[in-house]
């Protein structure tokens, strides 16, 4: 019998409120999870009021499993740029602090490789006045959040709109519709 096994990778991104994170990917072609946690930090399996107070070292953050050959990783960059303030290193939109940052672990030389690429070519396209100041580092475990925190614009689109509403949207128009 032969087993159609198709190969998966993560991508772990930190782009502010993980709330919004999951969102803009959990609809792509290819995209088998996003899960929502903690990652960066020095805590093991932190609780969400933990990572709140800043004393962790956690950052809000996704974990995306996909089909590379159907979402390459280059193309999930690509996503996250148009996600994200590349610009604002202190958080992101309304949600501020060290908890919010942008990041993007890799998890392979290879992603490590494709990350930095992708930020040099969006710094040197001109699309952004200030320079991008999203930090790119090793993965380090990646702890689920607690399940009210899964799915949170699906469960809670009332309060995922409201969370919404902090500028991202209009940030993205702004920078990418164009």
């Amino acid at each position: 019998m032969h087993e159609n096994k198709e190969k998966l990778d993560t991508a772990i991104f930190a782009g502010g409120c993980f709330w919004c994170m999951v969102k803009p990917f959990d609809s792509l072609p290819g995209i088998k999870k996003v899960i929502s946690g903690y990652t960066g930090g020095s805590v093991p399996n932190p609780t969400y009021e933990q990572v709140c107070t800043g004393m962790t070292g956690h950052t809000e953050a996704v974990e995306i499993t996909y089909n590379p050959e159907v979402m390459p990783y280059e193309k999930l960059l690509d996503y996250y740029w148009q996600v994200t303030d590349p610009t604002d290193a202190s958080g992101q939109f309304q949600d501020r602090g060290d908890n919010y940052r942008p990041v993007i672990f890799y998890n392979s030389s290879a992603q490590k490789e494709a990350a930095e690429m992708s930020k040099r070519a969006l710094q040197n396209s001109g699309r952004f006045d200030a320079p991008i100041v999203t930090k790119i580092e090793p993965a380090k475990p990646f702890y689920p959040a607690e399940d009210y925190h899964q799915d949170f614009y699906k469960k809670n689109p009332l309060r995922y709109s409201l969370e919404e509403s902090g500028g991202r949207e209009e940030f993205i128009k702004k920078h990418w519709q164009n």
